[in-house]
């Protein structure tokens, strides 16, 4: 053997056999998936519905086949979603008191009645929204092979 069999390659072209950091998964983009969940619809192509019932997350997309089964959404949607509805609630029930003074029950029928409109609207949003980070920070057995 020669020294010119053992010579590297120097130049920028040069393939090595060392994985480098774009060697890796694609990035898959956070907000477009994010607002595609936040509409009930898969992260990856955007068309094929993500929930088969009012919270039921479907195993796989029957639009483009991506695997939906490996998300672990929990009890987080609720909570958040019970969150946003006490920040946008509160103040709103603060200010309607404080303006208009309306009787007890009517204010407490008014916004319970808000409150669970409001909650039982923004669950599956949440729950989709939720999936779909999971999705695109490869969380959970997304970013599997």
């Amino acid at each position: 053997m020669t020294d010119r069999d053992f010579a590297i390659d120097q130049s920028p072209n040069a393939k090595s056999d060392q994985p480098t950091a774009s060697d890796g998964p694609e990035e898959r983009p956070l907000r477009p998936a994010f607002f595609r969940g936040w509409r009930r619809r898969c992260p990856n192509c955007g068309k094929g519905p993500i929930l088969k019932s009012y919270l039921k997350v479907r195993d796989s997309c029957p639009v483009c086949s991506e695997e939906l089964h490996h998300h672990r959404a929990d009890d987080g949607p609720a909570y958040l979603t019970i969150l946003i509805v006490g920040h946008l609630m509160a103040p709103a029930l603060h200010w309607v008191f404080t303006t208009f003074r309306p009787e007890p029950m009517v204010l407490a029928t008014s916004f319970t009645i808000g409150c669970v409109a409001l909650s039982l609207y923004l669950l599956p949003r949440v729950k989709g929204a939720m999936i779909a980070y999971q999705w695109a920070k490869r969380m959970n057995g997304f970013g599997d092979p």
